[in-house]
């Protein structure tokens, strides 16, 4: 498969998942926010209506910001439920953005309403919660419940990253969301940490040893 071809890819794509549970909730799980600097991490479960179906549900990531925006209130809208939650930075420093990313999950399951019976989670680990699931790697790609949860993370996500720039923005986070780019590790030398960057994080680590 080419480059290009697994770029293009939508869910249509992909076999279809063996999942071991057949009624309507079943809530898929994804974050945005791992690798960034700054920041919460960021995730959200849906319960998808199968009543009232969501065209152009794919990785978010794979999306326009306006694309994504736009889905994001279709799924509010049509949604079974859905819950966007996450984990601060200051847990992340506490916990490691492992065990981070895992709470900011479950807080998400926690809350929808009605609950979930069933998850199907993004990646390789379950976020060890109590419900049955199965973690499924590429699965904003692979089912539509999980890619309206990375939908409404990315976006939640974002938003906190505009409103940041707004405070501050000689850093930059408009364009590069916080991510360990050259304009933001320039800026993080030139400026300083913020009260908002991940502090076990290496290059904010290094530059807190500075002052």
């Amino acid at each position: 498969m080419s480059q290009k071809t697994a770029m293009n890819q939508t869910i249509a794509d992909w076999p279809p998942l063996e999942i071991a549970y057949q009624g309507e909730r079943l809530a898929g799980i994804d974050e945005v926010g791992r690798g960034p600097l700054v920041g919460s991490v960021v995730a959200a479960a849906v319960i998808l209506n199968p009543a009232m179906p969501i065209d152009g549900l794919t990785d978010s990531k794979k999306l326009s910001a306006r694309k994504r925006e736009a889905l994001d209130g279709e799924i509010r809208q049509k949604a079974l439920a859905f819950c966007v939650a996450e984990a601060s930075a200051e847990e992340v420093d506490a916990l490691n953005i492992y065990h981070a990313t895992h709470l900011a999950m479950r807080r998400a399951i926690d809350g929808l309403l009605p609950a979930a019976e069933y998850l199907l989670v993004d990646g390789n680990r379950l976020p060890g919660h109590a419900l049955p699931g199965q973690a499924v790697v590429k699965g904003d790609l692979r089912h539509s419940a999980i890619a309206a949860a990375s939908i409404l993370a990315k976006v939640a996500r974002d938003a906190q990253m505009l409103a940041l720039d707004q405070r501050h923005p000689e850093y930059g986070f408009a364009r590069h969301k916080g991510y360990p780019t050259t304009v933001h590790l320039a800026a993080l030398e030139t400026y300083g940490p913020l009260p908002e960057h991940r502090q076990s994080f290496a290059p904010v680590k290094r530059q807190l040893a500075l002052l």
